[in-house]
């Protein structure tokens, strides 16, 4: 070769030059989807076949306090499970804390359980969840359940409605949050305005709201049922007036998770149409 001579170029040298001008960047990976699934009330036989379906399937779980662990135990050994929960008297994760999780597992997952006692469009903040998710692209499916305020009163022999005892039923939150950035319940109006009320989370505010309902002309002889733990292990109730509702709630320890049901509607029970609690485990001991 003389002195002036280019060098030969290496052909395998040539031959990966030329593949790696044509590899394209990687292509990002869709988002998983999130699934806000209704556990139920609690008895593992409510949970509905759709949520046993992705429950089996799922990669991750993202749950709250109010899920017996026989429903927990239905996901895949490898599955990853994040315990959010919110109960009165015990450390609550907060909302956005909540949000920023599924975001992340979203990010590098195919199918998260946000699991949700209950039905999550009940007063399970899954509206918050489903709008936090949809605004950055995120799969987001609603997967309805059992509320505990139907439940819970079946499983004391109430119907919640019923020809002899009205054409409506009003399902409300007793539990006012200051920071909600809204008005409280209109108890005074509820009083005039339905048959029967199906109260959630209500026995630490029940005295105030019998007040207010008696103030808005409900009869202090309404009659009044409270539900504790409803469906499962623990199960009990007590009926009153409403009069001596919250008198009777302190007397005998009751507690939450309660269901308070005032109406006519408690006077149509039937005890012997009632199930047998479920004998479960809680995540947080009640």
């Amino acid at each position: 070769m003389s002195r002036d001579s280019a060098p030969l170029a290496d052909p395998a040298i040539a031959d990966a030059a030329d593949a790696g001008a044509n590899v394209s960047p990687p292509v990002p990976q869709p988002p998983g989807t999130v699934y806000l699934v209704g556990a139920g009330p609690g008895d593992p036989e409510l949970l509905t076949l759709k949520a046993h379906r992705l429950l089996r399937q799922c990669d991750a779980l993202v749950y709250d306090s109010l899920v017996p662990k026989a429903v927990l135990d239905l996901v895949p050994a490898g599955c990853e499970r994040h315990f959010v929960g919110k109960r009165r008297g015990h450390h609550s994760v907060p909302q956005p804390s909540t949000n920023a999780v599924l975001v992340e597992l979203a990010g590098r997952l195919g199918t998260i359980v946000r699991l949700k006692g209950g039905d999550p469009f009940l007063f399970g903040r899954g509206g918050e969840e489903a709008a936090h998710l949809a605004a950055r692209g995120i799969p987001v499916q609603v997967v309805p359940g059992v509320t505990a305020g139907i439940a819970a009163p079946a499983y004391a022999g109430i119907p919640v409605t019923h020809r002899k005892a009205g054409s409506s039923v009003t399902f409300v939150t007793g539990h006012e949050e200051i920071d909600k950035g809204r008005a409280g319940v209109d108890w005074r109006g509820l009083a005039r305005s339905s048959d029967g009320l199906v109260i959630y989370m209500g026995l630490h505010n029940l005295a105030r709201i019998v007040a207010e309902l008696v103030a808005g002309g409900l009869a202090p002889a309404t009659p009044a049922a409270v539900i504790q733990q409803g469906t499962v292990r623990g199960q009990r109730s007590l009926v009153a007036t409403l009069a001596d509702l919250a008198e009777r709630v302190e007397a005998e320890g009751f507690a939450s998770p309660s269901i308070v049901v005032i109406g006519e509607v408690v006077n149509q029970r039937v005890p012997l149409c009632a199930p047998e609690p479920a004998d479960v485990t809680m995540p947080i001991p009640f």
